[in-house]
Parts: C-alpha cells; sequence; structure tokens
C-alpha cells in the first residue's frame, strides 16, 4: 500500500479550504443572512466580527484539509478519481455540515427553509471542495 503524500494533502486541502470559505462566505452572506441576523438578535448573540471571521476562515481551511486527507485514505480502496472524491466530500458533509444544521434545527436555533437551504449548499460545496483539492492530489513517487 502507497503512503499518503502529505504535501499533496496540504496543497489540496487548502485549495479545497479555499471552495469551503468560498462557497460559506456566499452562504452566510446572501443566502441564509436574514435567518443568520434573526438568530443573532433573537439568542442576545454578539455581531460577527473579525475574530469569528479568521476563526471559521482556519476552519474552512482544516475541513478541506480533512477532505483530501480522506480522499487519499480511501483512494486505494476505491480507486483514484472523481467518484471517490464526491464519496470523501459527501463523508464529510454527513458528519460535519449536515450533522451541525440538523442540530440547529432541532433545537430551534435555525429555521427549517434556511436550514434546507444551507445542507443542500453545503453539501455541493463538500463535494466541489472535495473535488477540487483530489484533483491536485497525486501519490508519491
Amino acid at each position: 500500500m502507497n503512503a499518503i503524500n502529505s504535501a499533496r494533502v496540504l496543497g489540496g486541502g487548502l485549495v479545497a479550504g479555499l471552495v469551503y470559505n468560498a462557497g460559506e462566505a456566499i452562504l452566510n452572506m446572501a443566502l441564509v443572512a436574514a435567518a443568520n441576523d434573526d438568530m443573532v438578535k433573537r439568542f442576545g448573540l454578539p455581531p460577527v466580527g473579525p475574530a469569528l471571521l479568521v476563526k471559521s476562515g482556519v476552519l474552512m481551511f482544516a475541513m478541506g484539509i480533512l477532505s483530501v486527507f480522506l480522499y487519499a485514505a480511501i483512494r486505494p480502496r476505491f480507486g483514484a478519481g472523481p467518484r471517490t472524491a464526491l464519496l470523501a466530500g459527501a463523508m464529510v458533509w454527513a458528519l460535519s455540515f449536515l450533522n451541525l444544521s440538523l442540530w440547529f434545527n432541532w433545537l430551534g436555533l435555525f429555521p427549517t427553509g434556511p436550514t434546507l437551504v444551507a445542507i443542500t449548499w453545503e453539501l455541493v460545496e463538500a463535494i466541489a471542495a472535495t473535488l477540487t483539492g483530489a484533483w491536485l492530489y497525486r501519490e508519491a513517487a
């Protein structure tokens, strides 16, 4: 079994992180912005500021690296290519974005309509990010 190419995981993961960050910016600043604003007001949360944006950005880069790592890890069993990247992206989505979005909805923190928008958007986002990062991944020589 070949070793995972850590440098390629990092490089592809950072590119995937850019895709995640762009997707989250569009989602939160446009698609569900009103629901986010309502949640902040309803629960007396502090407004979104630079510190939260930096933390979120770092988290999305970590998600990108995790997505490409998972692709590299399952690649020997499922084969290299878009089908495996799609599977890895869907797994990351289910264990992170889907899980968190459903909990926020079930706890009454976030309404159902925007939750469905977020779940759908983030599935596409996770798959696009993983496909992009996996496209850059190569096994070590």
